[in-house]
């Protein structure tokens, strides 16, 4: 950990996927003084990102703090690392960041497996008796795989307040009960999240991955990305 010693415990973080949701996850790890390279295959940095920013954007907005990278140059970096990659090509991405490069660590996925080939709204390319955190998971078995974060919107995932003061839950999934705590702790710091709920190892991913097409019709009937679920006992 870089400054282990220090008040802030700052981190090398690598982010993978250069998308809206790498580009927002990864501003707001620099904002709070982590050491971020986001690695990408893209070359071209005026073009926009889907829904984000172009990369020379986003690197003015991260003050030249953040960093971009190679797929593999941004797991190597990483002390932990996050999968921001749109999830029909995450293993492929993930085969790009190396082995040897995430051996060991802990993975953060919060991909889903949205397939939009006929358009809106996706249908999922997993489900049922698969997910995508399973299937990284299978592909890297030194991989402490935890799955989060990806049942809301990207702004959401690193201000829970903006949206009932917080008042709403966020899921984890995966085999490592070490790394789940982990996790835990780092949504509680980087974040600000205070409702989190363990569901239990990685095939509990397909609860929250098949959640993504209710909440596609949420956001279509509210008319906003900004909402999340509670759960009420």
């Amino acid at each position: 950990m870089r400054n282990a010693g220090g008040e802030r415990g700052l981190m090398n973080i690598g982010i993978l996927g250069s998308g809206v949701v790498g580009q927002t996850i990864g501003a707001k790890l620099v904002e709070r003084g982590h050491d971020v390279v986001l690695g990408t295959r893209s070359d071209k940095l005026d073009d926009k990102r889907g829904f984000g920013s172009s990369l020379r954007e986003w690197l003015q907005k991260t003050g030249g703090k953040g960093r971009l990278a190679t797929f593999a140059a941004a797991a190597a970096h990483g002390e932990v690392v996050i999968n921001a990659t749109a999830g029909m090509a995450s293993l492929a991405a993930l085969k790009l960041a190396g082995d040897g490069n995430l051996k060991g660590k802990i993975l953060i996925d919060v991909a889903n497996a949205l397939d939009f080939s006929k358009g809106m709204p996706p249908t999922l390319a997993v489900s049922n008796m698969d997910s995508l955190g399973e299937q990284i998971q299978s592909a890297l078995p030194q991989v402490k795989v935890v799955k989060t974060l990806n049942t809301m919107t990207a702004s959401l995932m690193v201000d829970p307040g903006q949206l009932a003061g917080g008042d709403h839950h966020v899921f984890v999934s995966g085999n490592d009960a070490a790394a789940k705590v982990r996790v835990v702790e780092l949504l509680k710091s980087w974040f600000g999240w205070r409702q989190v709920i363990d569901l239990g190892d990685i095939t509990t991913a397909r609860g929250t991955e098949m959640i993504l097409p209710l909440w596609v019709r949420l956001w279509g009937a509210l008319g906003t990305p900004m909402l999340n679920f509670k759960i009420v006992r």
